[in-house]
C-alpha cells in the first residue's frame, strides 16, 4: 500500500515535519509506505494508491491553485481522502449556513462581502451581542481573526477591512469550559480533546498559548458531530469537528476540520492505529 501525504508548499514558513512525521510512522506502522510532496508540485501520482492532503498547509494562501488541484484530481478520478467534494466544501466556512439551514446547532453566523464600520455595526445589532469574532472564510489557524467589541471607536482592522468575512458572536465558555474537538476515524469516535486558550486571549491554538487535553465527549457531542458530518457531500474518512457551548448552554459547531486538522493522536492510546485502520481500508477499496 503506496500513500502519499501532501505538504506544504517549500516557502511555507512554519514547520511541519512534526505533523507529517508523527502521522506517516502511524500508518508505517501498519504496513503502508509513505512517500511525501509539496501540494503545490504534486506531479504524477499514478504510482500511489491513495493521496492525502493531510499536512497541506497553507491552501489558504494559494486558494485559487488549491481549488485547480481539487479540480484536476475530480478530473483524472484520483484516489484522494477526504475525497475532492468535501475538501472543496469545507475550504470555505461559507458551510455553516448550510449546517444551519439543515437544523444542525451552529455558531450563529454572518457573512458579509464587504467588512467595514457600518457592516460591524449591523452585526452587532442582528447577532444580539455586543462582543463578536471576525474570521476570513478561508483561512487556517486563526489566521485573519479578531475578536471585536461594541462601542464608540469599535473599528475593523485594517488586515481585513473591506473583505469578505464571516462574524460569529464571541462565547465567553471558550475561555471557561473551551473548544471541543471530536476526532473520528471512517465515521466511528476516536477520542475527544478540549482546547482552552491562555488567560486574556480566546484563540485556542498552540501558537497563541492555548493548551489541550483528552477528556470524554460531553452530553450529546457525538451525535452533534455526526449530524454536522452527515452534511458533506461524501463521507469524511478523516474529521475533527470542533465545537463549543453556546449562549443557550447547548452544544454549537463552530468549525469542521475535514483538510488538515490536527488530530491529536497523542492523547489517546490506540487512536493512531485507528487512524491507520481507516485511512489503509479506504485505500486497500480504492485499489480494487
Amino acid at each position: 500500500m503506496h500513500l502519499l501525504l501532501l505538504t506544504p508548499d517549500p516557502a511555507f514558513p512554519e514547520p511541519f515535519a512534526w505533523a507529517f512525521h508523527v502521522e506517516a510512522e502511524a500508518l508505517r506502522a501498519a504496513g503502508a509506505e509513505v512517500a511525501s510532496r509539496p501540494w503545490t508540485a504534486v506531479g504524477d501520482v499514478s504510482p500511489f494508491d491513495l493521496v492525502l492532503p493531510l499536512v497541506a498547509w497553507g491552501y489558504h494562501l494559494r486558494y485559487a491553485e488549491w481549488l485547480a488541484l481539487l479540480d484536476r484530481f475530480e478530473a483524472e478520478a484520483t484516489p484522494v481522502i477526504n475525497p475532492p467534494a468535501v475538501l472543496r466544501w469545507n475550504s470555505d466556512k461559507a458551510y455553516l449556513a448550510g449546517l444551519g439551514a439543515a437544523g444542525v446547532p451552529t455558531v450563529p453566523t454572518l457573512e458579509v462581502d464587504h467588512l467595514n464600520e457600518a457592516a460591524l455595526a449591523a452585526a452587532f445589532r442582528t447577532l444580539g451581542t455586543d462582543e463578536v469574532v471576525v474570521k476570513p472564510p478561508v483561512s487556517a489557524g486563526a489566521s485573519g481573526t479578531f475578536r471585536l467589541r461594541e462601542g464608540e471607536g469599535a473599528h475593523v482592522p485594517m488586515e481585513v477591512h473591506g473583505e469578505r468575512m464571516m462574524i460569529q458572536p464571541f462565547l465567553p465558555s471558550i475561555s471557561g469550559t473551551g473548544e471541543y474537538s471530536l476526532i473520528l476515524f471512517g465515521g466511528e469516535i476516536s477520542h475527544c480533546v478540549v482546547k482552552r486558550p491562555k488567560a486574556g486571549d480566546f484563540r485556542v491554538q498552540p501558537n497563541f498559548g492555548g493548551e489541550t487535553v483528552a477528556c470524554e465527549p460531553p452530553a450529546g457531542a457525538v451525535e452533534l458531530a455526526r449530524a454536522a458530518l452527515a452534511q458533506a457531500p461524501a463521507e469524511a474518512v478523516y474529521a475533527r469537528v470542533d465545537m463549543v457551548v453556546g449562549i443557550d448552554g447547548a452544544l454549537q459547531i463552530i468549525e469542521l476540520e475535514l483538510i488538515e486538522p490536527a488530530l491529536f493522536l497523542h492523547c489517546a492510546e490506540q487512536a493512531k492505529p485507528r487512524f491507520a485502520a481507516a485511512i489503509i481500508s479506504t485505500a486497500e477499496r480504492a485499489s480494487k
